[in-house]
C-alpha cells in the first residue's frame, strides 16, 4: 500500500471515477466530500446511468459521462471510439490524482490502465487482485462492510478526511426543485415500484396490496416509478396512489421522497436517494447481494425480506428460485406495519 498524501502533495484537480449507476454514485458522496475538502476540484467520471445522481453530490465540480466498454455489450469495433472519447476527456482535465470506486465483485484495474496510459500520475483503489504498478494506493477491506464505509476508508487511507462537522451520511445538493404541485401536502407514504434488477424490486402484488390497506386507513399514498415501470405504478395506482411514474426527474424524485414520512421500496436507486434526504425506508431486500453493504445508509430503516435464503449472496438479477420467495414471503400487514413505525415520527 501507498503511503497517503500529506496535505501539502495533495493535488489541484482530482479524478473520481464511479461508472455505475445512480444508486452506486449516492453511496460515494460521502468519499466525494471528503476529497473536496482538500482538492481544488473535484471531476467525477461515471456512466451516464449515474450522471444525474452525480450532478447532485456535494463537492463534484464536474462531471464527465463516459460508457466503458467493458460495461456494455460491445462489439470489438465500438471500443475505439469510447477510448477516443475517454482520451479526450483525460487529456482536457488533466487530473493530478484518480481514485477508482468499484462495487466489491468489479475490478478497479481496466480503468486504472487506462489512466495510467493517459498520464495520470497518481491512481488509488481498492483492488482484491494484485495490481502490478497500475495503482499507488492498493486498499484492501473486509467484505460486506458498509459500501459508503468502504469507498470513504479508500480516500481516507490516501489522506482524505471528511470535516468534522460531516455527519458522515449520503447528502444531495439542495434546494431540491418543489414538487408540491403534483404530490400535494407533505406526509404521504411513498412507493416506489420498478428497477434495473428484476430480482431486487419491490414486488408488484405487495404493493398493490399494502397500498390498499394504506389507503383503507386514509393514508395517503404516492406511487413513484421511471417511465417504463408505468404499467406496475398504475396497478398501484388504482388500488389507492396518486401515480407520479416517469413524470420526476432524478433531483424531483429526490424532492418527493423528501417530503414523504416514509418510503417503501426494493433494492434500487430511490433506497439510497431517501437515505441522502434522510427519509425512512421500508426495504424489501433481496439477499441477492449483502444487506450489510447495500442497505439504505444513515437513515432509520425498517428491512423485510428473508435474509437467509437461497438466493444469498449469488448476485443474481433475475431470482434464481422459482417464486421469489425471500420477498413474496412477505405480507401486506407486514409492510403496512413497518409504515405505521415511521407514519408521524417524522
Amino acid at each position: 500500500m501507498a503511503a497517503a498524501f500529506e496535505p501539502t502533495q495533495r493535488r489541484p484537480t482530482v479524478l473520481v471515477a464511479c461508472l455505475d449507476s445512480s444508486g452506486e454514485v449516492l453511496l460515494s458522496g460521502p468519499a466525494v466530500r471528503a476529497v473536496a475538502g482538500s482538492a481544488q476540484r473535484v471531476v467525477m467520471l461515471t456512466d451516464p446511468r449515474g450522471s444525474a445522481a452525480a450532478r447532485m453530490l456535494p463537492g463534484v465540480d464536474r462531471v464527465i459521462e463516459w460508457r466503458a466498454p467493458w460495461t456494455r455489450d460491445r462489439e470489438p469495433g465500438e471500443y475505439w471510439p469510447e477510448l477516443l472519447g475517454f482520451c479526450a476527456a483525460l487529456g482536457e482535465v488533466r487530473p493530478d490524482a484518480a481514485l477508482v470506486f468499484t462495487s466489491a465483485h468489479q475490478s478497479p484495474l481496466p480503468l486504472a490502465l487506462l489512466l495510467r496510459l493517459t498520464g495520470v500520475p497518481w491512481i488509488g483503489a481498492i483492488s482484491m487482485d494484485d495490481p502490478g504498478n497500475l495503482l499507488d494506493l492498493h486498499h484492501q477491506v473486509p467484505e460486506g462492510m458498509p459500501e459508503a464505509e468502504r469507498l470513504l476508508s479508500l480516500v481516507e487511507a490516501a489522506g482524505y478526511r471528511l470535516r468534522a462537522s460531516d455527519s458522515g451520511r449520503l447528502a444531495v445538493r439542495r434546494p431540491l426543485p418543489d414538487t408540491t404541485d403534483l404530490t400535494g401536502p407533505d406526509g404521504y407514504v411513498a412507493v416506489h415500484v420498478g428497477g434495473s434488477a428484476p430480482a431486487r424490486r419491490l414486488p408488484v402484488r405487495l404493493a398493490v396490496e399494502a397500498t390498499a390497506k394504506l389507503a383503507a386507513e386514509g393514508i395517503r399514498v404516492v406511487v413513484t416509478g421511471a417511465a417504463e415501470d408505468k404499467a406496475e405504478a398504475a396497478a398501484v395506482a388504482e388500488a389507492g396512489a396518486l401515480d407520479l411514474a416517469g413524470r420526476t426527474s432524478l433531483p424531483e424524485l429526490a424532492d418527493v421522497v423528501d417530503r414523504a414520512a416514509v418510503l417503501v421500496v426494493g433494492n434500487t436507486a430511490p433506497a439510497h436517494l431517501a437515505a441522502a434526504v434522510q427519509t425512512p425506508v421500508v426495504s424489501l431486500f433481496a439477499p441477492v447481494v449483502p444487506a450489510s453493504a447495500w442497505a439504505p445508509y444513515g437513515t432509520r430503516l425498517r428491512l423485510l425480506g428473508d435474509q437467509n435464503a437461497r438466493c444469498a449472496g449469488s448476485r443474481a438479477r433475475a431470482c434464481p428460485v422459482p417464486g421469489h420467495p425471500c420477498l413474496n414471503s412477505v405480507t401486506a400487514d407486514e409492510v403496512v406495519q413497518a409504515v405505521h413505525e415511521f407514519v408521524g415520527a417524522r
